[in-house]
């Protein structure tokens, strides 16, 4: 209590001050904050879910050619022989030999010297690296239509943009609850949507849909725990509940898909679970701090004395007091709004950076799970190596991020990650190049939770909600490129590694020239947001002076 105590001799300056004071006296991580960590589980996990789910209904069995009706009486190696070509020291995937098959039959030979075509008959899965029939083996996906698994991941990345400004808008205007059931509701709808479809547009606009859920499936829950965190325990509470929440559903998902051995049913199975959240009205509370933005004091006083009274603790009268009026005088004060930040010299430049370097974090960290099909071991071995980094990797940035700062923490481990990717491109595959896959993977975990955490602080208090919504969103068009750089293989092995390390340096270039925001109190106006853009800078800095007549300028040409 003596940090309350000290906290409530200084004076409030506007609701989310006043707020904190009540965090303080309510108990930073009291039973109730306790229980909405622990409520964020199953969000962390379907948010693993949504995301990663269609790796596993759309994965290739790397075996596969021409089906050749008159020899399906034969063993499956005896027809692969007879009726695959082999080039150079490959089987060929998608030809087939110009034959009669009747005398194949009788001669038991290939015919060699025969003319190649394109597959007649549809193709043959050996379902060994796949144990279960995928999208991709049922509707042949491969050959002339291998372009379709990648197109429906991009459409899914489409949908999430629209999702992410739709329940951002949700969350703005009706509270985080409704965008938490809504998202959940809409992943359950796709999901199971996706189990009737019969063609490539109906799959990819039911993965579409899907895809309008991802981020704010679990973000909004996310959001909700931490705005009733103290201080103190939000660092760990953001990394560890995406450590060991999303981590665990990133580590269960394959074995799920191995056991149930059908896409379909892997589809129900990870989407029946969705509809908990009807239950999340009547057990988690609604933002406060939205409350309070939106007039409804009254309502977010109810909310905090739910928590005094499962803490156990007292807030004192005068306190409480102190967070109504302040909170009713920000939200009339409330006049700065996103396009504040791009008619600021200073914050635009600082967006466009922010963005730049969020967009590449994204591409590489979803690049780098895709690309575990293809990388030489076991799909299923190499997935839940890659994604077990998630969970050491988290943790470690949760003990040093307040040491050694957030810049360090973004622009570090994406040049190192660049640099484990274009050693990746050139050995050779399995073990090596796993192995530093794995190593780059858990360099860009680092880098993508720092960036997270990073643009919040950068952005002022009145555009912080809707400039971070913009962020993650420029995060999720960039993710539509992704599956196309790993497609890029097909051109050429090492292409989609070295793009990967292209994009790691650049952005690690464009990060040394954001500000510090390490042990700095958050940017409250407009004007703090231009303070520190111009005085934490490591690069490109601007003096005062000339910062101020820069904007001056700016504010000329607007009016």
């Amino acid at each position: 209590m003596e940090a309350a105590e000290e906290l409530n001799k200084k004076p409030k300056s506007d609701g989310s001050d006043a707020l904190e004071s009540v965090i303080m006296h309510v108990g930073e991580m009291g039973l109730y904050q306790k229980l909405l960590f622990a409520m964020m589980a199953p969000f962390g996990i379907f948010f693993a879910f949504v995301y990663f789910v269609q790796m596993f209904i759309t994965a290739t069995p790397q075996r596969h050619w021409c089906r050749v009706p008159e020899l399906e009486h034969l063993d499956m190696e005896v027809r692969r022989n007879l009726t695959t070509p082999v080039i150079g020291d490959e089987w060929e995937k998608c030809l087939m030999y110009d034959t009669n098959w009747t005398e194949v039959l009788i001669n038991m030979t290939a015919p060699i010297t025969a003319n190649l075509i394109p597959c007649r008959d549809g193709l043959e899965f050996e379902l060994g690296d796949i144990p279960y029939h995928t999208v991709v083996s049922e509707r042949s996906w491969v050959c002339e239509k291998a372009s379709y698994a990648p197109i429906a991941q991009a459409t899914f990345f489409a949908g999430s943009t629209l999702g992410g400004i739709l329940f951002g808008w949700i969350a703005d205007f009706y509270g985080r609850v409704p965008a938490l059931v809504g998202a959940n509701i809409i992943a359950f709808v796709g999901s199971v949507a996706t189990i009737y479809t019969t063609s490539l547009w109906d799959f990819i606009i039911s993965r579409f849909i899907v895809g309008m859920s991802y981020d704010t499936i679990f973000m909004a829950m996310y959001i909700l725990a931490l705005e009733y965190v103290g201080p103190r325990h939000r660092t760990w509470v953001a990394n560890i509940s995406i450590a060991i929440y999303f981590g665990g559903g990133c580590l269960m998902l394959p074995w799920i898909a191995i056991a149930v051995g059908d896409w379909k049913k892997l589809l129900w199975y990870t989407s029946l679970p969705y509809l908990i959240v009807v239950f999340v009205p009547f057990i988690v509370p609604e933002s406060a701090r939205w409350l309070a933005s939106r007039g409804r004091v009254n309502q977010a006083v109810k909310v905090l004395k739910r928590f005094e009274k499962v803490n156990g603790t007292t807030i004192p009268q005068d306190v409480l007091d102190d967070f109504i009026v302040s909170a009713s005088q920000t939200r009339q004060n409330k006049q700065e709004s996103i396009k504040s930040v791009f008619k600021s010299g200073p914050l635009r430049r600082m967006m466009f950076l922010m963005v730049m370097a969020y967009m590449a974090c994204a591409i590489i960290f979803d690049g780098l799970v895709r690309m575990s099909e293809g990388l030489g071991l076991d799909f299923f071995i190499t997935f839940t190596l890659t994604s077990a980094t998630e969970i050491p990797s988290v943790t470690l940035l949760a003990l040093v991020l307040d040491r050694w700062g957030r810049r360090n923490l973004v622009c570090g481990p994406l040049i190192i990650s660049g640099t484990l990717c274009f050693i990746a491109a050139f050995v050779p595959k399995g073990v090596p190049q796993v192995s530093l896959a794995i190593m780059a993977r858990f360099m860009i975990n680092m880098a993508y939770n720092s960036a997270m955490q990073w643009c919040t602080e950068l952005l002022p208090t009145a555009v912080r909600a809707s400039g971070s919504s913009l962020i993650h969103v420029s995060g999720y068009v960039a993710t539509v490129v992704s599956p196309f750089v790993v497609f890029s293989e097909r051109l050429w092995r090492s292409l989609p590694l070295l793009i990967l390390s292209v994009i790691a340096m650049t952005a690690a270039a464009f990060g040394f020239m954001l500000p510090e925001t390490k042990g700095r109190p958050m940017p409250q106006t407009i004007e703090d947001g231009e303070r520190i853009v111009r005085s934490y800078t490591l690069c490109g800095s601007t003096p005062v002076g000339e910062t101020e007549a820069y904007n001056d300028k700016e504010k000329a040409l607007d009016t």
